[in-house]
């Protein structure tokens, strides 16, 4: 007779929040318009977008840093960190500080140091935060999130970003769609293709975002040196270290830049690196590639359709390397310290 491993703590904590992240993220969504609706007035007039936060807070910038140029608006994604040490200037700009605590150390110090123009506002999880009590936020619905790695407040952040989208002209259909009715998408080849990899790599174009978010993850819960590289990064260089061991994951959505994730796509299966596809291009599947299938989106709505299979991918290949999966040994969940 086979034991199966108990579920350690950390998972289950994980999988508590997952179980409503989309309903969280449909709630979000509807109860921010009216403040979403300011932060688009502020877009708008000011035409430069500064968006500010750490970790998966970060990730979920770069993954809308383009869907607001796609606006017309001169958007840049930077580590709240990077601008406390080289400051960005920010007259005349519109900033929004995401923390899903509303906490985190460079939150306090970033304020402490910066007096705060009329166009920054905060992305958030508590309205009772450091941020939700400074500056006009969106707040997420559900409270804080108490698990480890971030899997519903990204989902959750995205709607509150889908909410300022839409008032600034995007139809949020495909989105709100997607978290609706979320597709389930076998991982089983994926996690085989990755039993034996030292490392995993994501990397993506127009959704590199996501697969800088998943990058976290993986690191975070399997304790593993997983990281990410977009698309032309990848290529410039980095590819010598592909081979058996190092995992590829790659994004491709029903956009512009689908080709070159096909390009790479062909390049990585050459040289032995095991490959999975998030595909939502709704081109033909690269041979000798795990892909995972979803139906042609763009922007939110392919990413509201792969974060969950993602998250489940990322959670179930660091249960299969650690016991205690989900429970951090050298972090905590709000960094507090620099």
């Amino acid at each position: 007779m086979t034991t199966q491993k108990p579920r350690p703590s950390g998972l289950l904590a994980i999988d508590r929040e997952m179980a409503r992240q989309h309903q969280d993220a449909l709630a979000s969504f509807e109860s921010n318009r009216e403040a979403a609706a300011r932060v688009a007035a502020s877009i708008r007039k000011s035409g430069r977008l500064v968006l500010l936060g750490m970790g998966a807070s970060h990730a979920v910038a770069r993954a809308v840093e383009p869907l607001y140029r796609a606006h017309g608006i001169d958007a840049i994604a930077l580590p709240l960190s990077e601008q406390l040490g080289q400051p960005l200037p920010l007259a005349g700009k519109t900033v929004i500080v995401t923390s899903q605590s509303g906490e985190s150390a460079e939150v306090l110090r970033w304020f402490s140091e910066t007096v705060p123009q009329a166009d920054t506002f905060g992305l958030t999880l508590e309205a009772g935060s450091f941020l939700g009590r400074t500056v006009t936020c969106l707040v997420g619905a559900g409270g804080t999130e108490l698990a480890f790695a971030a899997t519903r407040s990204l989902t959750v952040t995205f709607a509150l970003h889908l909410a300022v989208l839409e008032a600034l002209g995007e139809d949020p259909a495909a989105a709100l769609a997607a978290l609706k009715a979320p597709k389930t998408v076998e991982i089983d080849a994926a996690l085989a293709a990755l039993s034996k990899v030292a490392t995993i790599v994501t990397s993506g174009r127009k959704l590199q975002g996501i697969a800088e978010a998943l990058a976290l993850g993986f690191t975070e819960l399997s304790r593993l040196p997983c990281f990410s590289l977009e698309g032309g990064q990848l290529r410039h260089g980095p590819m010598e270290m592909l081979g058996p061991s190092i995992g590829i994951v790659l994004f491709r959505g029903d956009d512009p830049t689908a080709d070159l994730v096909t390009v790479m796509a062909l390049s990585v299966v050459e040289t032995g690196a095991p490959l999975i596809v998030f595909d939502a291009s709704g081109k033909p599947p690269v041979a000798g590639a795990v892909t995972l299938t979803f139906k042609p989106a763009s922007g939110l709505a392919a990413i509201f359709a792969m974060l969950p299979v993602a998250q489940s991918l990322m959670i179930s290949f660091a249960d299969s390397r650690v016991e205690n999966a989900g429970t951090p040994v050298r972090t905590t969940k709000i960094t507090r310290s620099e």
